[in-house]
């Protein structure tokens, strides 16, 4: 379990943008938007930027986020995605 203080910072709901970078694979955006329509079904259109050696895509993708503890599943399951390497 997660110790953060998402609670205190924000009102809930509201939009979050997560910004997942992962290996510069064409599934990337695809795998994010299935994940994400487990745990917060919706309509997304992600943003796909290359790293500058176009190793990595930072994708960036808001979403309505309806508790401390959504947002930290948010931020779990976005992480545990094979080609994910970080999420902020």
């Amino acid at each position: 379990m997660m110790e953060t203080r998402f609670d205190e910072l924000l009102d809930f709901p509201c939009t979050q943008t997560f910004k997942v970078m992962g290996l510069a694979h064409p599934s990337l955006p695809d795998k994010i938007i299935e994940c994400l329509q487990v745990h917060a079904p919706g309509d997304y259109s992600p943003n796909v930027k290359p790293s500058s050696k176009g190793t990595y895509h930072a994708v960036s993708i808001s979403v309505i986020v309806t508790s401390k503890e959504h947002m930290e599943t948010l931020y779990t399951e976005l992480s545990n995605i094979d080609i994910v390497k970080v999420v902020l």
